[in-house]
């Protein structure tokens, strides 16, 4: 119908004329109170933003002689964490001559601290040299 029209319809009826899709061809509009229409339109709002959900990426950190207890009780975290849907950053922290060791013996004293996490998981971020040390991100499957 045309734009004319439409106006003098929606006077008549005494309601607001609202574009509801300006990019369609034809365009969309709806006979409604402009205030409901907003009402409605922060109600979906509302509701989309109660059910997502965000996400924090948890630290932990590691030293290469940390003991088999002390790794378990970090993995038990991890997984906890991973099992309420957060990312995980394990940092393997290297001081003094430690920094400057092989590459696969630090990403093996890596894998030790990931065997331990019970939860399934994916790598997000492959091992990488940080400026503290071997930093991997893992996540939720």
């Amino acid at each position: 119908m045309p734009l004319s029209d439409a106006l003098k319809l929606a006077e008549e009826r005494g309601v607001d004329l609202i574009e509801i899709s300006p990019n369609t061809v034809p365009p969309i509009a709806k006979l409604m109170e402009y205030g409901k229409f907003l009402y409605a339109e922060s109600k979906k709002e509302r509701a989309a933003k109660a059910k997502s959900k965000t996400t924090e990426t948890k630290n932990i950190q590691v030293k290469i002689g940390t003991g088999e207890h002390d790794l378990d009780l970090k993995a038990r975290k991890a997984s906890e964490w991973l099992r309420e849907g957060h990312r995980v950053k394990i940092e393997l922290f290297l001081i003094g001559r430690s920094k400057y060791m092989d590459f696969n013996f630090l990403k093996e004293r890596m894998e030790r601290v990931l065997h331990l996490i019970s939860e399934e998981y994916k790598i997000a971020e492959a091992p990488k040299k940080g400026p503290k040390g071997l930093i991997v991100v893992i996540e939720k499957k």
